[in-house]
């Protein structure tokens, strides 16, 4: 194999790549990326996890000799990082190892053969259909704050994507909050099944979404793998096993019944928690919020550093009650809330707690109240 690349090109892909192979591996050639050359200006990068795919092919300056080769992925990012911008790479390999060349730099590294790189096997993927990018992009930064990172309950460790008669749902919960996220069912996504996408795999999608915002993400699945395709030939595509497992029925703990609503600026809110939880420790997380009429007082009471209180102004007309939350997970919530108010509908100290921007909204949170 011999190839010439910009190095830009080859950092950018690079950078996709390599954040998939693990940093500690037992097996050898998982730390390795396999480069493929072919044709006369085509080049095919791919690395994998056993669960975690992504391929990227880009354009070459010239393929001079076509051919495939493995190579460690952290190394050859590490030096493509360090080698002078607008600089042409060299890459050809030789007698098990890669050289490669760029203005006075050289580098030989070893390598392991192709014939020896795993490849997740894809099967069927009966259900396909597209969605813009940036809608894709929100239905997962609305939701993945509430993904579960407890290993025993596997199954709450990804995002929850099913369909409804008219409508595609992205769903998470770690049990004290949830997170659902609703959009039109995109065409070609009826009869598609439940499937649990797993946390890592929504990270790489994320990076990856974040440089194809303005075009369209062709996702195909099966109840077992999914396969996202950026950027169509000259791209990126992502292939994941799915979680093997079954997502509860989150919608029994959406209240429907809570009578009481409050509605604030979310950013004066936001703000309001984060400054009363600075004297909050790890034992002691949560604000208690006293509602009254039109204003709720925030306040803190830690036994090792003292005590706060913050009132906010808000629009609220039922009883006055106290009610107690977990300071961090409000936050994560209200940074979700885009426009210039929140509504809380509560029930009473005990019950679930309804969170939203409007009745309109296409994001919707439940959060779990604390005892104070």
């Amino acid at each position: 194999m011999k190839a010439t690349i910009e190095r830009s090109t080859l950092l950018r892909c690079l950078s996709h790549v390599q954040s998939v192979v693990e940093r500690r591996n037992t097996i050898p050639i998982l730390s390795n990326v396999l480069i493929e050359a072919s044709g006369t200006s085509s080049l095919r990068i791919m690395a994998t996890d056993l669960d975690l795919q992504v391929v990227e092919t880009l354009n070459a300056n010239h393929v001079e000799q076509p051919g495939a080769i493995t190579v460690s992925a952290h190394l050859l990012f590490d030096i493509a990082r360090k080698l002078p911008d607008g600089s042409e790479v060299s890459l050809a390999a030789a007698d098990n190892r890669l050289v490669v060349k760029a203005d006075r730099s050289r580098f030989q590294l070893p390598t392991l053969p192709r014939d020896d790189f795993p490849m997740i096997a894809e099967g069927e993927l009966p259900t396909s259909f597209e969605i813009p990018a940036a809608t894709l992009a929100q239905m997962i930064d609305r939701t993945r704050f509430a993904i579960s990172t407890e290993e025993t309950r596997y199954y709450l460790n990804g995002i929850f994507f099913h369909v409804t008669e008219d409508e595609l749902k992205a769903a998470a919960t770690d049990g004290h909050r949830l997170a659902r996220f609703t959009i039109a069912r995109p065409d070609g996504a009826d009869g598609m099944p439940d499937v649990i996408v797993p946390r890592k795999c929504v990270a790489e999608l994320r990076k990856l979404l974040e440089e194809s915002l303005d075009s369209n993400v062709l996702i195909d699945m099966s109840a077992s793998k999914v396969r996202f395709t950026l950027g169509g030939e000259i791209g990126v595509v992502l292939t994941s096993k799915l979680i093997d497992g079954t997502f509860p029925d989150y919608t029994r703990v959406i209240p429907t019944g809570n009578d009481k609503l409050l509605t604030l600026d979310p950013r004066a809110f936001f703000e309001g928690v984060d400054r009363v939880a600075t004297i909050a420790t790890e034992k002691t997380r949560a604000v208690k919020m006293a509602l009254d009429t039109d204003r709720i007082t925030l306040s803190v009471t830690s036994p090792d550093n003292g005590t706060a209180a913050e009132e906010v102004p808000a629009g609220y007309g039922a009883d006055s009650f106290e009610i107690g939350f977990n300071a961090n997970y409000l936050k994560d919530i209200l940074g979700q809330i885009d426009g210039d108010s929140v509504e809380l509908h509560l029930a009473d100290a005990g019950a679930p707690t309804l969170i939203r921007q409007n009745d309109k909204s296409p994001a919707l949170y439940v959060l779990m109240p604390m005892r104070v």
